[in-house]
This record gives C-alpha cells, sequence and structure tokens, in this order.
C-alpha cells in the first residue's frame, strides 16, 4: 500500500503568515486602543478595556503588547507616522509657494477629518508635558520641522513670498488645522450639529488658506468664505 503524501506548507511561507497574521492582529489592537486612549486618556485606559472592547482576553493581548507603556507608544508610533507623511507635502521647495501651502493645509485637515481619534491622543499627550512620548518627538518632529523652516527661508530667499517667522507660521497651521479634530465637539456643538460636516472642512480650508497666503504675501485667487 503505498504511504500518503502530506502536502506542506513550506516553512518560509508558513512563517511569513504568521507575520503578516501577527502584524494584522496587532493593527485591529492598536485601532481600538487610539480610540480608547482618547476617549479615557492614558490614566484612565487599561488593558482590560482595551482587550474587551477587541474582543481579546487580557492574557492575549499581552503576548502582543506587554504593558499598557508598550501598546501607547504603539499607538503614538502610528499616529507619528502619518501625521510625519502628510507634513512631507512642503518637501519639494521648487513647486509654487501656494500650491505647496495648500496642499499642506489639505493634508493637515484631511488627517483631522479622517483621524481625529489620532489626532486626540496627540493632543493629549503633548497637553500632558509629552511625558511619555517627548523623546520621539524630538527625534521625528524637530528635523522635518527644521527642513520645512529651510524651504520658507529659501522661498524668502529667492523673494518668492514675504517675510515671515516660519516656525511659528508652522505651529499656527498646525493649531488651526488639528483644531477640527481637537475641538471638533466643541464646534459641532456651537453649530448646533452632532458633527462637524466635509463642508464645514472645505470652509474651514478655504477660510486658513486665505489666512496663510496672505500672511506670506501671496494673492489667494480663491474666496476665503464658500
Amino acid at each position: 500500500m503505498a504511504a500518503t503524501k502530506i502536502a506542506t506548507v513550506p516553512r518560509s511561507a508558513a512563517v511569513k503568515r504568521r507575520v503578516l497574521n501577527r502584524d494584522k492582529l496587532e493593527a485591529d489592537i492598536a485601532d481600538v486602543a487610539v480610540r480608547v486612549f482618547a476617549e479615557c486618556g492614558y490614566e484612565g485606559t487599561s488593558i482590560a478595556t482595551i482587550a474587551e472592547q477587541a474582543g481579546l482576553s487580557k492574557q492575549n493581548l499581552m503576548y502582543y503588547f506587554p504593558t499598557k507603556q508598550a501598546l501607547y507608544e504603539r499607538v503614538l508610533d502610528g499616529v507619528l507616522d502619518d501625521w510625519l507623511a502628510r507634513m512631507a507635502t512642503l518637501g519639494d521647495p521648487n513647486q509654487e509657494p501656494r500650491d505647496v501651502l495648500r496642499a499642506y493645509i489639505q493634508a493637515k485637515l484631511r488627517f483631522s477629518r479622517e483621524q481625529p481619534w489620532a489626532s486626540r491622543v496627540y493632543a493629549m499627550e503633548v497637553i500632558s508635558g509629552a511625558q511619555l512620548y517627548g523623546p520621539q518627538i524630538q527625534s521625528r518632529v524637530v528635523p522635518l520641522l527644521r527642513k520645512d523652516i529651510e524651504v520658507f527661508e529659501r522661498w524668502i530667499g529667492e523673494g518668492r513670498i514675504g517675510p515671515i517667522n516660519a516656525t511659528h507660521l508652522l505651529f499656527a497651521i498646525w493649531a488651526m488645522t488639528q483644531s477640527y479634530a481637537d475641538f471638533s465637539a466643541q464646534m459641532a456643538l456651537v453649530l448646533n450639529r452632532k458633527q462637524l460636516s466635509r463642508k464645514d472642512f472645505d470652509d474651514a480650508e478655504a477660510m486658513i488658506t486665505h489666512m496663510v497666503l496672505s500672511a506670506v504675501a501671496i494673492a489667494d485667487p480663491r474666496p476665503a468664505h464658500v
């Protein structure tokens, strides 16, 4: 009687599948955690709460993230990855400043609209003094900020924009765009609606863009009010 051959999965393929499955599960856990951290803050959040909302046992979740701080840092790593990717729109100083600044503001507002929980987690960490994530912010945000400032200085030197304190202009853009995530509940209350609409974000984009272009002495052909 011939022996039955059992199909085997190549070891490398099996390992790759396990890694992919683990990556997906960790990403799913982080997606739940970002909302819980945004709602409850770091101190008010427990691993047990995140595990329950993720449909896992506490022990199972801790296999992937042994401590609450490890999970918190993973969440903030993801937030910063996305945030910095959108900041990179200032990377080409050869484009027209008007187009670059418009795209930058668009990207920052899109982050606030699409990732409000992520924006709030980051804001809460910074407001609390960045006690747990300060070194990562310094090592990742500061170098990119300096590059962005160099772009502004080049534009100023070439006479393409008016003189401006680029550092504080960028701070102002961050504050204006991120407030549409961090303070969206207040805005919705004032506007007497459940949540901000797409038109609210479009109006914000037009107004912020107009303000920023005016600040750097660039005429804005589009209206500030929709």
